[in-house]
């Protein structure tokens, strides 16, 4: 079965054309998507500054802690937001370039999250107040922030489109 069948299949869906066709459902759905990239990003930022030198004297192993859980719920309302907002119009965005682009560079943060976060150097290092980070953790968290920012820049193309 092709994208485009299953696109079609998902535009001709129930669920897709509820969403069209309500006046207050849709704009609350993109609510939750910003809400949901807000609270992910959100959380991301402080620990990748962090990472980059900022706070330092802040023990890293603190951060983590506090903030994965913030961005495991943004990052889950992103993604059930972003999926019915996708089921509205996924004819016109599996065209679309940008929406490419915004899913390559999303991918690449999960990965770029996955192995920093599942690192053995991750799990057993405590980095205290004022201590050295690693240079690999500092160029992810570098990338974790510039793709980040090209994913929700991305998305927020694809709706001025």
């Amino acid at each position: 079965m092709s994208l485009e069948t299953l696109a079609a299949a998902l535009h001709a869906s129930e669920l897709a054309h509820t969403l069209r066709a309500s006046i207050w459902l849709y704009p609350l759905i993109n609510t939750g998507h910003v809400i949901g990239i807000g609270l992910l990003f959100g959380a991301i930022v402080p620990l990748d500054l962090r990472l980059l030198g900022c706070w330092s004297g802040v023990p890293l192993d603190h951060l983590p802690r506090a903030l994965l859980p913030v961005t495991i719920a943004g990052l889950l309302l992103a993604l059930g937001t972003g999926s019915l907002l996708f089921a509205t119009r996924p004819l016109d965005y599996i065209v679309e370039p940008l929406f490419a682009i915004k899913m390559a560079l999303l991918c690449a943060a999960l990965i770029n999250a996955l192995v920093l976060r599942l690192s053995p150097q991750w799990r057993w290092a405590r980095v205290s107040a004022g201590g050295t980070v690693p240079p690999s953790w500092r160029v992810a968290a570098l990338a974790s922030l510039l793709l980040w920012i090209g994913v929700i820049t991305a998305g927020r193309l694809i709706g001025y489109r």
